[in-house]
């Protein structure tokens, strides 16, 4: 007798496309981005689905949680959880997993990418070099990165992996968090503000959402000051990206690299006049090995939630959910 395979609501689009296929074949799924009207689909059909996948970029509005009163988990591709509605899922009692861990590498990879491009103008003289520029007099000196004070707001993971490529680099590595890091080596200091005063690089790799928007805003920029740089590889909610561009405009700030912005993928048009700013289009985790292995995690985390009724990574509110209700 055939098994019953089971339903499972795919938001959008997944970012690897094999998995697209992966989980069509492993589960009877539903692309609700591709029905005619979604809305009118999840009125007449949402009590249908227990499960559904989606991304970190696309997130998961409270007005599609509402339509599935028999949601039970969401697995997520992505480590940042700040589109998906917290509230609408935690009172509907559904559980989340996402992919931490497997992306920290080439994130932190990522920000040394643009550290280096932002203090050394590597962009700005490739484009130097293509329009003749070179022919015409120098392209310029630009600032070292080795030895300089590297500050890192958010020190998870991620932060931590930026850290450890810091040390090659000859760097004194300071962060700022809600709270000191067990174990840390480095230096913490008490606020933002401190911590940009104090170093020469501000990293971001927190999180995003309400707690952390636009917590890098025109006083932390001008407490960066003149000769500072400003990296995001984070969320872009993070950063104030109109002061941002006011700072890089009146050189208040010596540059920035960001991989990530407020409303993507319309970056702030400010930026996109300036040359002492990199822009990236959001791919930090764009690598083959990275974005299969967040694939395998989501993979892994629908299976085993649905075999056993505890993902393999789960949201920390969504945990701490399920540890409060178990009490």
């Amino acid at each position: 007798m055939a098994t019953t395979r089971p339903r499972v609501l795919q938001y959008g689009k997944m970012p690897l496309p094999q998995l697209d296929a992966e989980l069509a074949q492993a589960y009877a799924v539903t692309l609700l981005s591709e029905q005619p009207d979604p809305d009118r689909f999840l009125a007449e059909h949402g009590a249908q689905f227990e499960y559904l996948v989606t991304t970190a970029a696309l997130g998961l509005p409270a007005r599609v949680v509402d339509a599935l009163p028999k949601l039970k988990f969401v697995s997520s591709f992505g480590v940042g959880f700040d589109a998906l509605d917290k509230d609408a899922l935690l009172r509907r009692g559904a559980r989340v997993g996402y992919t931490p861990g497997v992306l920290d590498d080439c994130v932190a990879d990522m920000a040394f990418a643009l550290l280096l491009d932002a203090t050394r103008g590597l962009s700005a003289s490739d484009r130097f070099v293509r329009r003749g520029g070179w022919s015409q007099g120098r392209f310029g000196i630009h600032t070292r990165a080795s030895g300089k004070r590297l500050g890192i707001f958010g020190m998870g993971r991620i932060g931590s992996t930026v850290a450890r490529r810091a040390s090659g680099f000859d760097m004194d590595v300071a962060y700022h968090n809600r709270r000191t890091v067990e174990g840390s080596p480095h230096q913490y200091l008490p606020s933002l503000l401190e911590l940009a005063r104090w170093a020469d690089i501000l990293v971001i790799t927190a999180a995003g959402g309400d707690g952390t928007r636009h917590l890098v805003n025109a006083e932390v920029l001008a407490a960066l000051g003149p000769q500072g740089f400003l990296v995001n590889v984070a969320r872009g909610s993070v950063v104030d990206e109109a002061a941002l561009a006011d700072a890089l405009q009146h050189q208040r700030i010596a540059g920035a690299g960001l991989d990530v912005f407020e409303d993507e993928p319309r970056p702030l048009p400010a930026l996109l006049a300036l040359d002492n700013v990199v822009l990236a289009p959001h791919i930090a985790s764009g690598t083959h090995e990275t974005r299969r292995a967040m694939a395998d995690l989501v993979l892994r985390n629908l299976a085993q939630f649905i075999a056993t009724g505890e993902p393999e990574a789960e949201v920390p509110w969504s945990a701490a959910q399920q540890t409060a209700t178990a009490a």
